[in-house]
């Protein structure tokens, strides 16, 4: 009999998954005789914690485009992929959760049962799409609406549950997956938004994580109209390293605020705008946006900011119906942005001082390792990076520090990054305090042989924070969590280890040496 369990592994390979990350469990037993039905056709990997899961699936969505995929118990694996889910809906990751679900006559009565939830599906319904599997002969829909959700109007995270005595129940083949639904391009507004563009003399761009898969288009409208491009950090590498339009920093810092303030017109493309990004020290000041242009794929997004002139579409597709109406220009782009860069990259050191000096310890893993994905945890050179930091691989710096900004996403979020691009050098920046909440995913590194280097800023425990009470003039409590042995713990997780100063040279020299699977430096900065 083919049961309910093993046609949804069968629906999941044809809409194209690949991977899937999990932990099986008494209630998800079915989905993994569908996964051993089904050979190689959809890769296993199994994380140390749900969290992990939830977090791998992120970075590989990240990096392949493709959503990631994580299969979890019911009750506590659900509750644990939580914080996982909220990160990716915050930055707009295409993720499917597949749970189990207790056993349909019991759900709601509270009769003790294992992994019991009052309404499991209400509560991850506050977040994003979830949907129950009720009828075997629904499970094609279920999917199809799951697929829309995740990859429609606003990317982020989808759930689908299914009560353990529906799981093995007989199912019949799934029909064909339908096609995903394509926003029109707003062809009545492109002549207006243009001929506001030709006529600005000072047009800058916001590049926000929407613009990821359409450097091209970018690049060719900015070249265009010789503008600026302030990139988000989900935007950063967008443009090419160096490229003379390119502002890779942060609209929360004075100098990119003042590019954006003597700007006559703003064209944001795929950012939400967010305090995260743009008041990122919560001290306002943004400039006024309400003339602005915006392009944005999601009608929500569009309705929460005043706008000049705003279209709803997928930002590639707007941008390439813009071009040909666009007039070529020089506008003293390329002497604003480098003024910009210029002024932005001096502003750190007013911002802290201790800014220029992890910066560069950022900029020496690229220089060790160009092209590489660069995988950021909350963690303080992370932060530098944010502010301030220009890429060299398009959608290869991305981290948990801003957003929903949840702790200990840096080490599953490299194994699911390392796992979407085989081969690629991938570098996880993790402070000790981070790698805490997650130490068990290097475990998962080693078992998939992946060329992750886990570079641990190790400052004795939750030194921003700290700094942040000691700036408040509040006592400083709770910030001091013992750090890992960390010479000891690698050779725990079976991986290479080297400890060295916060020195970027000596970084470069030790990132340098080739490897084949993990390893662990810890820069120690006490």
């Amino acid at each position: 009999m083919t049961t309910v369990g093993i046609r949804l592994v069968e629906g999941l390979a044809a809409r194209g998954v690949e991977v899937v990350f999990g932990i099986p469990g008494v209630h998800t037993i079915e989905l993994y005789r569908g996964l051993a039905a089904l050979g190689d056709t959809i890769r296993h990997v199994t994380p140390r914690h749900e969290q992990g899961a939830g977090f791998m699936a992120d970075g590989y969505a990240r990096v392949s485009g493709k959503p990631g995929v994580a299969f979890v118990i019911t009750g506590p694996g659900l509750t644990n992929t939580l914080t996982a889910m909220a990160q990716a809906k915050a930055d707009s990751i295409p993720m499917l959760v597949v749970s189990g679900l207790g056993r349909s006559d019991t759900l709601g009565k509270g009769l003790g049962r294992l992994h019991e939830l009052p309404d499991q599906g209400a509560m991850v319904a506050t977040l994003c799409h979830s949907e129950t599997v009720t009828d075997p002969k629904t499970l094609g829909d279920v999917l199809d609406r799951a697929f829309a959700a995740m990859t429609g109007a606003r990317p982020g995270p989808a759930h689908i549950q299914i009560s353990t005595n529906m799981m093995g129940v007989g199912c019949p083949a799934l029909p064909p997956p339908a096609d995903l639904a394509t926003v029109p391009l707003p062809f009545g507004r492109l002549r207006g938004v243009a001929n506001a563009l030709n006529a600005a003399e000072r047009v800058v761009i916001l590049a926000g994580g929407g613009t990821r898969g359409h450097g091209a288009a970018l690049r060719a409208l900015a070249e265009s109209i010789d503008a600026p491009v302030i990139q988000t950090v989900n935007g950063r590498g967008i443009l090419p390293l160096g490229h003379r339009l390119s502002v890779p920093a942060s609209p929360s810092i004075d100098p990119v605020r003042k590019l954006m303030a003597e700007a006559d017109q703003i064209l944001a493309i795929g950012t939400e705008l967010g305090p995260t990004d743009y008041d990122m020290y919560a001290k306002g000041g943004v400039p006024d946006l309400s003339g602005m242009i915006r392009i944005d794929i999601c009608p929500d997004q569009l309705a929460r900011h005043p706008a000049r002139h705003a279209l709803r579409g997928d930002a590639g597709a707007v941008m390439a119906a813009l071009l040909p109406m666009l007039l070529r220009s020089n506008r003293s782009g390329g002497v604003r942005a480098e003024a910009t860069r210029q002024a932005a990259r001096a502003e750190l050191a007013s911002l802290g001082a201790a800014l220029p000096g992890q910066l560069a310890m950022i900029e020496a893993i690229r220089a060790a390792n160009p092209g590489a994905i660069i995988v950021g945890d909350s963690t303080q050179p992370v932060y530098a990076g944010n502010l301030y930091y220009d890429h060299d691989r398009p959608g290869g710096w991305f981290n948990a520090a801003t957003g929903y900004g949840a702790l200990g996403y840096g080490p599953g979020a490299a194994v699911g990054a390392s796992i979407a691009a085989p081969g690629v050098p991938v570098i996880c920046v993790v402070g000790d305090g981070g790698l805490q909440f997650s130490p068990g995913e290097l475990r998962t590194a080693l078992d998939e042989n992946l060329p992750i280097t886990f570079v641990v800023w190790n400052n004795a425990g939750f030194r921003e924070i700290a700094e942040a009470m000691e700036a408040a003039k509040v006592p400083v409590l709770g910030c001091s969590p013992s750090p890992l042995a960390m010479e000891a713990f690698a050779f725990a997780c079976g991986m290479p280890f080297l400890a060295i100063p916060p020195d970027p040279a000596v970084l470069t020299d030790a990132l340098s040496h080739p490897q084949e699977g993990p390893r662990l430096i810890e820069v120690q900065v006490r």
